[in-house]
């Protein structure tokens, strides 16, 4: 019996898949369809449907670059960013990391300066843009990290190391801000912040030309409580309690409004707030992965992003959600 059920399942995948060649990629239209294989028009429809749900039919849109071209300005004119870098979507979070990145390489090698400084934040995007091989411009910028050191398994998502492949990539220096990223508690970040070393490290940071950081969302399985810089209940009541929806640069975290929320999280971090990064001239955001719309809302409606970089779907998700919440 279990081989007679298998049997007829393989046939009606084969068919399937049959029709959705004849359908997707000769051409034939239902009718057509219809008659060759002795079935009604409407059971055409209701298989090609069934093939997209099953996964043997996938549809890709491809953006011709005009499209991107007019999410950018849909994004200058509702936001007021300079610029917006919109990669097209990818299937998976590597891919769309890597296309991302490989915007903000390209922009970074056309407008960095001789003499630049460059306060630099962590994470996975940020240190995917360190990472990306491209064709590079040397530059004798200074790479300066905006955030303290974090945990030996955050490895190449730390700020310091990120600074130092910078630094490589484009022939500049970097400088290391020598203090943990996040610290026990409020008492113990203040001590760290009146040092002499992390004073003048965060001082070159404020008055640099350039910033690159990422934009985090609140989820108990983030990147933040993987490497227990917070438990995830301190996490969910943020998000809960005060409307917390992300975090800019890893410091501050702020609700979909825009507004920066004082949490249980928000006094140990070492390192630039969002109003330090404001005088900045040039502040550029990351955010690559599909779950970060609500996010990204919030950061952009702080008015300190100048250069945003993200997705297609996160892009017109972003304006979507603007538009219906006004």
């Amino acid at each position: 019996m279990t081989n007679q059920i298998q049997e007829i399942s393989e046939q009606s995948t084969d068919l399937l898949t049959e029709i959705s060649v004849a359908y997707y990629q000769d051409g034939a239209t239902q009718e057509e369809i219809s008659r060759k294989f002795s079935i009604s028009r409407a059971k055409v429809g209701r298989m090609l449907k069934q093939a997209r749900d099953e996964g043997i039919v996938e549809i890709t849109v491809k953006y011709h670059p005009v499209f991107s071209a007019k999410i950018e300005q849909r994004l200058v004119e509702q936001f007021g960013v300079k610029r917006a870098l919109i990669a097209l979507d990818q299937p998976n979070e590597d891919e769309q990391r890597t296309q991302v990145a490989g915007l903000v390489s390209n922009y970074l090698s056309s407008n960095l300066r001789d003499g630049n400084v460059i306060t630099v934040g962590q994470g996975r995007n940020v240190s995917a843009v360190a990472h990306h091989i491209g064709v590079i411009t040397p530059r004798d910028c200074k790479f300066v990290c905006g955030i303290g050191g974090i945990h030996p398994r955050g490895g190449m998502f730390n700020a310091d190391h990120i600074c130092r492949q910078l630094a490589k990539k484009y022939g500049g220096t970097s400088e290391t801000l020598y203090a943990p990223a996040y610290a026990e508690n409020k008492e113990q970040k203040q001590v760290f912040m009146q040092n002499a070393t992390v004073k003048q490290t965060l001082d070159l940071a404020r008055k640099a030309d350039v910033a690159l950081v990422g934009v985090g969302d609140m989820s108990e399985n983030s990147y933040m409580v993987d490497l227990g810089w917070f438990t995830p209940e301190e996490v969910v009541q943020s998000r809960l309690q005060q409307g917390v929806v992300g975090d800019f640069a890893g410091h501050d975290f702020f609700d979909v409004k825009g507004q920066t929320a004082h949490t249980v999280m928000s006094n140990r971090v070492i390192g630039l707030s969002i109003e330090e990064f404001r005088p900045i001239s040039e502040v550029i955001a990351i955010a690559a992965e599909n779950s970060k719309p609500l996010a990204l809302l919030g950061a952009l409606r702080t008015g300190v992003i100048d250069v945003l970089a993200t997705s297609v779907s996160n892009a017109l998700t972003v304006l979507n959600l603007d538009e219906q919440m006004k």
